[in-house]
């Protein structure tokens, strides 16, 4: 061990900084999961299941939206009581490793999700449910490893290198479903002018549906240096034990909160900014696809420009938040998006900020209309920001937290984060399906960020 830190986890096991392979196994997770957000939730399922699965992208996007409430309920009931029995408990891999479990089963179920099929959006949104909440908890306890892999100064550093490092596992694989395995319904090509690999048929959108089993295989390589070369604690007390006392430690925490304004004014900020941006990125594939017309590959192609632009953005945010402090970056993401978001609403495939232009042409090469091309410009700016927006949150949340309490907190993190996540798919799908009208859906997420904006700018770390 190189260095040994002068505070102590629980007051019983030192806190020491492992060697740099610990670290780096550390950022494995970030890669490991990325692709499910890439692409289950974003960029390719979710706007095949708009599209081609539901009878229509506005009610396709009203039930992936009720879907994404219900898994959002869940996590947030359950994430603070799970931080807090881990806490009490000190071990952090055995939960990833059986929320990971949860991932993997529910992305390989969305496998039978075949267009055309409403018998199985059921069984598509349960699945999506199920993955949902196991990445999400597996999340909670992996960020709470951070505080024990590197010195305070280096945790900003450490986050948003851990975000550019996901975003581009995500990158990869969307060129990998983009380039070998997603065809075009009527060339039957691939992005690279390629026929599918493993025979997989076009016309029943094989290639989209493959993206469920390749997240939860790659999610099972690609996490394993995490669970060789992090160290974790070992066990303080049997689970009975640890859920009696974390539950305890639970309600105290919840009672001195009032008294810790920082604390709990950040939580709740950070509750309506994450719901804003979670629903953005869930809806934002789903939404140009009814906008623009765009299928897997267009969708896929704009995927891979913003995963670049949130590469770049988390590795640049993170040397910011070490050099100005994470709450200026949250600050400075959420004008970028608050900007974004209002001139999305003000593009539509025949005008760009009410000036009218040439529509798409069928058969075009990508990005060929103006309003496309403006689309992906706003694209770009929420993928900048969006990385270092979620990676400095987490920071500061680090910076906020007692330090033998880091996992509780992240659970108190996680419950803000998704205690009102059901709220903005909830009301996108509502919206949208009394209006029939996805651009008025989209607009509720303005409120989210001016929301958010104005309750951060009274944080004092």
């Amino acid at each position: 061990m190189a260095v040994i830190a002068s505070e102590a986890i629980g007051g019983e096991i030192p806190q020491q900084y492992p060697r740099q392979s610990a670290v780096i196994g550390w950022i494995f997770f970030d890669w490991a999961a990325q692709p499910y957000f890439t692409l289950i939730t974003t960029f390719v399922f979710a706007p095949y299941f708009a599209s081609f699965v539901a009878p229509d992208p506005a009610s396709g996007q009203a039930l992936w939206g009720f879907a994404t409430a219900a898994a959002g309920l869940m996590i947030a009931l359950m994430s603070p009581v799970l931080g807090a029995i881990a806490d009490a408990n000190g071990r952090r891999k055995p939960w990833i490793a059986g929320f990971g479990v949860l991932l993997v089963i529910g992305s390989g179920l969305m496998w039978f999700g075949k267009p055309g099929d409403p018998a199985v959006i059921p069984l598509l949104l349960l699945a999506y449910a199920i993955a949902s909440v196991g990445v999400e908890f597996a999340t909670v306890f992996n960020n709470a490893m951070m505080p024990t892999l590197v010195p305070p100064d280096k945790i900003g550093r450490l986050s948003g290198t851990g975000w550019a490092t996901g975003y581009i596992g995500g990158i990869l694989s969307l060129i990998l479903v983009l380039g070998f395995l997603a065809a075009n319904p009527d060339t039957g090509r691939t992005l690279f002018g390629l026929s599918p690999l493993f025979g997989l048929d076009p016309v029943t959108h094989q290639g989209d549906r493959i993206t469920g089993p390749l997240t939860g295989i790659w999610f099972i390589i690609f996490v394993l240096p995490m669970f060789l070369l992090t160290p974790d604690y070992p066990a303080r007390r049997p689970l009975r034990a640890a859920l009696r006392e974390g539950l305890t430690g639970l309600r105290r925490t919840l009672g001195e909160l009032p008294k810790q304004k920082a604390m709990a004014t950040f939580l709740l900020a950070n509750m309506i900014y994450t719901d804003g941006l979670v629903s953005l990125f869930a809806f934002g594939g789903i939404y140009a696809a009814g906008t623009f017309g765009w299928h897997t590959i267009q969708i896929g192609t704009f995927g891979i420009i913003l995963a670049i632009a949130g590469t770049l953005g988390a590795w640049l945010g993170g040397k910011l938040d070490d050099r100005l402090g994470p709450k200026q970056v949250i600050t400075g993401s959420m004008m970028v998006l608050l900007f974004a978001i209002i001139s999305i609403l003000l593009v539509d495939k025949d005008s760009i900020f009410f000036v009218k232009v040439a529509p798409p042409e069928p058969g075009a090469a990508l990005f060929s209309s103006a309003a496309e091309r403006a689309y992906l410009v706003l694209g770009c700016l929420i993928g900048a920001a969006g990385g270092p927006l979620q990676a400095a949150s987490r920071t500061l949340l680090i910076r906020l937290a007692p330090k033998d309490r880091i996992a509780q907190y992240f659970g108190l993190f996680a419950l803000t984060g998704k205690v009102t996540s059901f709220i903005g798919p909830l009301l996108i799908g509502a919206i949208t399906a009394v209006t029939a009208s996805q651009k008025a859906g989209m607009a509720t997420l303005v409120v989210f960020f001016v929301a958010g904006l104005a309750l951060l700018a009274r944080v004092r770390e």
